[in-house]
């Protein structure tokens, strides 16, 4: 601490003025105490219309009295009253009109809320720096939900709310609720084990992702989201985790670590659902394309089957040319058989005469005669006949049976 000592009056006789004393006591005081964080119990508060505060905090064995302008009161969350327990900021000071020694507060909170955001701070700094905070850990929420578990109280207005969305907003939308405490000495345990549940069922059940909610409240009845051991629950859970903890102006452990915050309990049910009207809408642009995408390739096919249609004949026209082509080959075949039978009769006439020039009916009409043996042999030498032989003359008209007599 710094402290700075004013230098005595080197006459010990030398008279102060009150206002001099007041001055200088007041220059030590703030010099030695510019900032200093008390805790005790509000008495005697006062609020004129001038919008500044006037109090004395007070413990079971001192008091000191307070002022707070109204520059600073502004920006305090609760409503102060007479007994509450506050933790203050400020600097050490003297009201140099009536000599009274006291605080100009900067700041004031509630003395358990100080406490646990001093815990919240602490936690907070600790897991960042672990990198559970970090971006890159997070893990996507899929575009298209189909199954959502809500971890939240069952009885609360939150899932109502939730559901209620759902009903508007995406009727189809399968919700498994599992219902926890969230807040409570058990809550931070039964949010762990909730998380790991969703977990072990998300396979057989389809979960997608995970919505952890809870309606607004004090920072103590937000605790069970400031927990540790939640925290990292959420880190290391398999599945998203969207974090809709309070009002849109709370902040918890929670919303840090989660993969991603919504400012509301609703908000989330948002986030997951897709508007039915924007799907309705969609998708009737595209039953336009795909209408207009068939009617182009009806189009196609259609000029497709009047072009082959163009070039296929009648079955009645096509049997007609068959007919005609019938008639063709059938006269060019008559023709050509009939060249063909003329051809060979004449070389048939030629082959006769050729024939008959030798033939032996030619030179038995010249009055010679053929014989042969009763098997039918030419005889034309007598050595092969033996006396008493049958033989056979071929005559120009007739035949002759003979027997040889004798062998000249």
């Amino acid at each position: 601490m710094n402290q700075h000592y004013f230098d005595k009056p080197t006459d010990e006789t030398a008279v102060l003025s009150v206002s001099t004393l007041n001055s200088l006591a007041r220059g030590l005081l703030e010099e030695c105490f510019p900032s200093v964080i008390v805790e005790g119990e509000i008495s005697n508060l006062s609020i004129p219309s001038s919008g500044h505060w006037y109090l004395t905090l007070k413990d079971s064995h001192a008091q000191v009295r307070c002022a707070m302008f109204r520059n600073r009161n502004l920006s305090v969350k609760f409503k102060p009253a007479n007994g509450a327990q506050v933790i203050v900021k400020g600097k050490l000071s003297l009201y140099e009109g009536r000599g009274d020694y006291q605080l100009i507060l900067d700041s004031m909170s509630e003395a358990g809320a100080g406490a646990l955001q001093r815990a919240f701070e602490v936690l907070k700094q600790k897991l960042q720096h672990e990198g559970l905070f970090d971006h890159a850990a997070k893990r996507p929420i899929p575009a298209m939900c189909r199954h959502v578990a809500v971890i939240t109280s069952p009885t609360g207005a939150v899932i109502q709310d939730i559901l209620s969305v759902f009903q508007r907003r995406y009727p189809g939308m399968r919700v498994t609720v599992i219902p926890v405490p969230v807040q409570g000495a058990e809550s931070a345990s039964a949010i762990c084990n909730a998380l790991s549940v969703a977990q072990r069922r998300k396979d057989d059940l389809g979960i997608d992702v995970i919505i952890l909610a809870r309606g607004g409240g004090s920072l103590e009845d937000l605790q069970s989201f400031n927990d540790e051991n939640v925290a990292r629950a959420i880190h290391q859970c398999s599945l998203p985790v969207i974090s809709a903890v309070g009002h849109e102006t709370d902040l918890t452990i929670a919303d840090f670590v989660a993969d991603l915050r919504a400012p509301t309990p609703t908000a989330a049910a948002e986030v997951v659902s897709p508007d039915q009207s924007a799907l309705l809408k969609e998708l009737g642009q595209v039953e336009q394309t795909l209408v207009r995408h068939i009617k182009s390739k009806l189009d196609q096919y259609k000029r497709q089957v009047e072009w082959l249609g163009n070039r296929l004949q009648h079955p009645g026209r096509r049997l007609q040319d068959q007919a005609q082509t019938l008639d063709r080959l059938d006269t060019r075949l008559t023709r050509v058989i009939q060249q063909i039978i003329k051809q060979q009769k004449g070389r048939l006439q030629l082959l006769t005469r050729a024939l008959d020039t030798v033939s032996p009916l030619k030179t038995l009409q010249r009055g010679f005669s053929v014989t042969q043996t009763e098997e039918g042999q030419l005889i034309t030498q007598s050595t092969q006949l033996n006396p008493g032989d049958r033989i056979l003359t071929t005559l120009k008209s007739g035949r002759v049976i003979s027997i040889v007599d004798r062998i000249n």
